[in-house]
């Protein structure tokens, strides 16, 4: 029986409609839930049914290192210019093998930025500059 080992978690890629941001370092799809609801009628058992509610969608909190790329900072200065209309956008988060080869797919729907943080300078110190940018969306689908 052939084994099938799971996707390592260090190499993947992110595509975001008319954005071509290269070298995220982090990438972090927040969680999806449902909410339970109480319910009970009053013919009922003793006991409560749980009814679905409303979803949420976490959000995705990108990393990177900053270079001369304006894109993604652009983005959010849309957004706090109020110009969210046309500025929604389908970001895909692409999980890829040692190969190469696209092993899982994430399509993030209706993406914008609520969130824009430069990391800290420090003239002591020798790490990267990141930038971090978070975005609300109002779907995650693992589609492969």
């Amino acid at each position: 029986m052939a084994r099938t080992d799971p996707i390592r978690n260090f190499r993947f890629r992110l595509e975001i409609d008319g954005i071509q941001q290269a070298g995220f370092s982090e990438v972090a799809i927040g969680e999806t839930t449902t909410d339970a609801i109480d319910y009970r009628e009053g013919v009922d058992p003793m006991h409560v049914r749980k009814l679905s509610g409303l979803t949420k969608y976490g959000n995705i909190t990108l990393k990177w290192g900053v270079t001369d790329s304006m894109e993604l900072f652009n983005w959010h200065k849309a957004i706090v210019a109020g110009q969210i209309q046309n500025n929604r956008k389908q970001c895909t988060i692409v999980v890829v093998d040692e190969a190469g080869t696209d092993k899982a797919r994430f399509v993030v729907s209706e993406a914008w930025p609520t969130k824009y943080d430069p990391s800290d300078l420090n003239a002591k110190g020798n790490e990267v500059f990141i930038e971090l940018l978070e975005l609300v969306n109002e779907g995650i689908e693992r589609v492969q």
